[in-house]
């Protein structure tokens, strides 16, 4: 039986949203790499999400989301704004919660095609990345290049449900910056689940300019859990105020870590592209 699928985008962060009413979905990593691929067959996109029925009371549905290198992730933001603009837009609502390996999200509409996210606390211990090693996760104790003038140094560590680490940086990077330091930090031995990479250069108290390299996917054009977390890493830093602009060179988020609860709540759009069916030999 063939299966229909999405291609949406949050800023060029693009994904394969597949809904599993009707028809469960058990894919391999195999066949996630395959929808994945840019050509050759493939469809083309960062994360494959599926969207199956709820577990739990409360929730429209449980989510879950796999990197374009077939292993499974615990949150993606990006795609969190999509799959909330999804669910809203089938149920009719204002406002939708669902379920998601790294916890309950929620998101409610915030204009045209733009949503607003709950992405609840940021996990800030070392153990909760998780670290190899315990160590304070402000200043960690993790540099790139040669040891008397790194490239990057002493970042900042924040799970968002998945692993990030957060170097600050005195000038945008370029790309080819972000996929050698990035490569070469993803599978760290300080990150035994290996780990997104962010280089954040602070503009103001209000503005952040963003690159990410991700983990599984590589360098992508924006990253919604990336950018939550450059938030939180420069408040916890005391470079930003609760609320900043994070921009990509695809274009913004607004972040805010609320004071009141510790949650941090991401603002930005969706885009559907097209919808599409899955090869036959990807429809697991």
């Amino acid at each position: 039986m063939s299966r229909t699928f999405l291609k949406m985008n949050g800023l060029g962060n693009d994904f394969v949203v597949i809904e599993t009413l009707t028809q469960p979905f058990e894919p391999s990593a195999e066949e996630i790499r395959a929808i994945a691929k840019r050509g050759q067959g493939g469809i083309g996109c960062d994360q494959v999400v599926a969207i199956d029925p709820p577990k739990a009371d409360g929730a429209s549905a449980y989510v879950r989301f796999w990197n374009a290198d077939g292993e499974p992730a615990g949150a993606c933001g990006n795609a969190t704004r999509c799959v909330a603009w999804l669910l809203m837009q089938s149920g009719g609502k204002d406002a939708v919660a669902f379920d998601t390996s790294a916890g309950r999200l929620s998101g409610v509409m915030a204009g045209d095609k733009r949503v607003t996210v709950d992405m609840g606390e940021p996990r800030l211990s070392w153990e909760q990345i998780p670290l190899a090693e315990e160590m304070d996760t402000t200043r960690v104790e993790l540099q790139v290049g040669p040891i008397d003038a790194p490239w990057v140094h002493t970042p900042v560590c924040v799970s968002m449900g998945n692993p990030h680490v957060v170097f600050f940086v005195d000038a945008p990077v370029s790309d080819e910056f972000a996929e050698k330091t990035g490569s070469l930090v993803e599978h760290h031995p300080l990150f035994p689940e290996g780990v997104n990479v962010g280089f954040a250069h602070i503009v103001s108290r209000d503005h952040i300019k963003l690159k990410v390299w991700e983990r599984g996917a590589g360098l992508t054009a924006a990253c919604g859990t990336g950018a939550c977390a450059a938030q939180v890493a420069a408040v916890r830093r005391g470079l930003t105020d609760r609320t900043a602009t994070v921009e990509f060179e695809s274009g913004p988020l607004v972040i805010e870590w609320r004071e009141a609860d510790g949650h941090v709540i991401m603002t930005g759009p969706v885009a559907l592209e097209f919808t599409g069916k899955l090869p036959e030999t990807v429809s697991a």
